[in-house]
Parts: structure tokens; C-alpha cells; sequence
């Protein structure tokens, strides 16, 4: 088949099914027009909005919603947590939930366990131990399992095969904590 042919028979064929659809377009707009009359208007969610912000309010509604705010305030006052302590870069401070023993271990005690303690008993184990300005290499042991990486630490190192943290204590720019 030739391009010829093939171009008069798609002629042919959209030529037919104009004019099989010619009846069905004629009135089609006053259609369209009469249908999109009959539907409600929908309106914007800022037209929705601007309606409802418009109607008056019932005093009762105020009064409530005052109410509801206080209490909201009031509750969340007494019930919020305990403010969590500002970061001090000689405070050593794990989560070990149900360890029995917490040390600290670092190249300012020789690598020698520094216990941490709990006081509370709830899993969070502390020691503060005052350090001058300097750079800090250190791990946790918790119940004598060595952990290299601390979250608060500026940094890790791998050195044989385990994890340490790395802490700057103050000085001429070496404290990089905030």
C-alpha cells in the first residue's frame, strides 16, 4: 500500500465519523450552558472561610473557648517535662537502662574506669568530672561492654578495631560544643 492510499482511506474514515457526529453537536452548547446552571455553586475554601468568620459569634462560644485555652495552658504547665539540663562539656551523661555498672574511661583517667552514677535509678548515668581546656579522647563501659560512640560527643575515631568519642573542653577556640 502507498502513502497515497493510505492517506485517502484515513480521510475517508474521519470524513465519516464527522459527519455521523453532526447531528449529535447540533443545540450542544445551550446543553453545556443549561448544565452548568442547574449545579450549585462551589465555592473557595477562602470564600467558605470569609462566610464563616462573617457570622456572629455566640458569647457562650467565646466564653468557652476561653475556658479551653486556660486549661490547655494549664494542664501543659503541670504536666510538662522537667527542662532537660544545658550541655556542660565536663558532664558525662549515658541512658543505660538497667546496667548494673556505668564507667567512663578516657586518656584524662589513664584509660582506668571513672564510675558514672544513678541516683534516681532511672537509667541515665552521670559524672562530672572537671576538666582543664583541651581535647578529649573517651568511651563508656556499661556493665563492662566497651561504647565508643556517645551522642553528645564533637566527634568519633576508630583506633584498634573500637569506637571513641571525642571532646573539647573550652580554651582558645577548641571548644566546639555549641
Amino acid at each position: 500500500m502507498r502513502w497515497e492510499e493510505l492517506d485517502e482511506l484515513i480521510r475517508a474514515a474521519l470524513a465519516k465519523e464527522v459527519d455521523e457526529a453532526g447531528p449529535g453537536l447540533v443545540g450542544l452548547e445551550e446543553r453545556v450552558v443549561r448544565e452548568l446552571a442547574r449545579r450549585p455553586v462551589r465555592r473557595s475554601l477562602w470564600q467558605k472561610l470569609g462566610a464563616f468568620f462573617s457570622q456572629p459569634v455566640p458569647r457562650w462560644a467565646l466564653v468557652g473557648a476561653a475556658c479551653a485555652l486556660l486549661l490547655g495552658f494549664a494542664l501543659g504547665r503541670l504536666t510538662a517535662p522537667r527542662p532537660i539540663p544545658q550541655f556542660t562539656p565536663n558532664l558525662f551523661v549515658i541512658a543505660a537502662p538497667g546496667a548494673r555498672q556505668v564507667a567512663v574511661v578516657g586518656d584524662f583517667t589513664a584509660w582506668q574506669p571513672l564510675p558514672l552514677s544513678d541516683p534516681d535509678g532511672d537509667g541515665i548515668w552521670t559524672a562530672f568530672i572537671p576538666l582543664p581546656p583541651g581535647r578529649y579522647e573517651y568511651a563508656f563501659l556499661v556493665d563492662g561492654k566497651w561504647v565508643g560512640q556517645d551522642p553528645l560527643a564533637q566527634e568519633y575515631l576508630r583506633t584498634f578495631g573500637e569506637y571513641v568519642s571525642v571532646r573539647y573542653v573550652g580554651g582558645s577556640g577548641a571548644d566546639r560544643s555549641s
